[in-house]
């Protein structure tokens, strides 16, 4: 088998292939593309992998095409929903396009002398569509029948909402895609998610009947956690590739609390590490799962990759400061980005002011204590915490000197159970 993917197959990613790809691809150096939904201001982890494989395609030599949907980001992709899509204007796709294209950007090498690749909006080539042509050109050669077998149509057919004419026909265009590719690219390879495989195959039937020639599809599997929750997804939301959208931390984060069951194929699925590399986290995981050893790698390995060197550094900064590191070193923002999930109190401004309020006082508001009694015992035994620092003085008062910016208080209890009070 071709090395292309021999290396996807080892690392779990390839799920299927139309018929030859495997002769072809060892024969001659492919273009093969990627389509990319802008309906979003912003990739998210879901991303990766297209984007990934998109990287090892160019790695072994072949041409990567990043295909930008401006045009059919109009429209909708019926695919994996189970309703209608709510339209996006031109302009809205248009600055969605803008943050994806430099997303797309950190992933492939556009400046290669040698082997560069590409990055293409069909906008460019749908918009000048004209319908009776489209109908008799590109319609009249895939029938009502087969559309209708593809699994996206049949599923939202049966469902009561059902599916537009709109969102029915996009399939077609994305087909015409294909074919425009072929063309104008010599692209005889798509890829994408398998819940794509009813779009390729359309593209592959066009290119057959139309240009008498053959073109290849193939998809990698949809990812799921090993507990059962849709990949990309946490309590609160979304994790973007947008560092406005999911900070550095957050996104490092996501990796770092990644199930034991699911980091190794994390790592085969998201990094270049090679299999030897990929063996010892495994042996290291089996031996010492409570060091998450191989966490720490794919959220760092994930984190510089995204976000840059900087941004990882700041991850690692916060993530120190969540375990009891120095917080006067951060921003507000920062602060208020790593203490977001824990329980939060707002206190009067005033109640800093002077000497301050006790600190027992402020431990009970905020929660951590249910009494001055147990607050009393809490610092006397060396739990208490102010802003990360080791509190033993019962009578300490905390006045405005003692905040962080003059807006929030970082109490912790023990070692990891922690409140943020917000001056108000």
């Amino acid at each position: 088998m071709d090395a292309f993917l021999e290396e996807l197959r080892w690392r779990g990613v390839l799920y299927d292939f139309t018929e030859g790809l495997d002769e072809i691809i060892r024969k001659e150096k492919l273009s093969g593309y990627i389509g990319f939904d802008p309906t979003a201001p912003s990739l998210h982890v879901g991303s990766l992998l297209p984007l990934i494989t998109l990287s090892r395609f160019q790695k072994y030599g072949h041409t990567p095409i990043a295909v930008l949907g401006g045009g059919t980001g109009l429209i909708g992709d019926p695919s994996g929903k189970t309703k209608e899509r709510p339209l996006l204007s031109k302009e809205e796709i248009e600055r969605n396009i803008e943050g994806i294209s430099s997303q797309i950007e950190k992933f492939l090498d556009f400046k290669s002398k040698s082997n560069p690749a590409k990055m293409l909006n069909n906008y460019d080539w749908l918009k000048d569509l004209n319908l009776i042509e489209f109908l008799r050109d590109i319609g009249k050669h895939i029938t009502v029948n087969y559309m209708l077998q593809k699994e996206s149509v049949r599923i939202r057919i049966e469902r009561d909402e059902g599916i537009s004419y709109t969102e029915f026909t996009y399939m077609l265009l994305q087909g015409y895609d294909f074919l425009t590719l072929f063309e104008r690219e010599n692209c005889k390879l798509q890829m994408g998610g398998s819940d794509q495989w009813g779009n390729i195959t359309v593209g592959i039937e066009l290119i057959r009947k139309i240009k008498g020639e053959r073109a290849y599809g193939l998809v990698f599997p949809l990812i799921t956690t090993a507990s059962g929750v849709k990949f990309g997804k946490t309590e609160s939301g979304t994790v973007w590739l947008d560092p406005n959208l999911t900070s550095p931390f957050k996104f490092y984060q996501f990796w770092i609390n990644t199930d034991d069951r699911d980091v190794i194929k994390y790592l085969k699925y998201f990094t270049f590490l090679s299999k030897e590399e990929i063996r010892e986290l495994e042996v290291y995981l089996k031996e010492k799962p409570e060091l998450r050893e191989p966490q720490r790698k794919l959220a760092k390995i994930l984190t510089e990759m995204v976000h840059g060197k900087d941004g990882l550094e700041r991850a690692e900064r916060a993530t120190k400061i969540l375990f009891g590191g120095e917080i006067r070193d951060v921003s507000l923002d920062e602060i208020l980005d790593i203490f977001s999930d824990v329980p939060s109190k707002e206190v009067p401004k005033e109640k800093f002011s002077g000497e301050g309020i006790p600190l027992i006082e402020l431990l009970v508001e905020s929660g951590l204590v249910r009494s001055k009694s147990e607050g009393r015992k809490l610092v006397m035994g060396g739990g208490a915490y102010l802003n990360n620092r080791r509190i033993t003085d019962i009578s300490k008062k905390v006045s405005i000197e003692d905040t962080l910016y003059g807006k929030v208080v970082v109490l912790r209890k023990g070692k990891k159970q922690y409140s943020l009070i917000k001056i108000v």
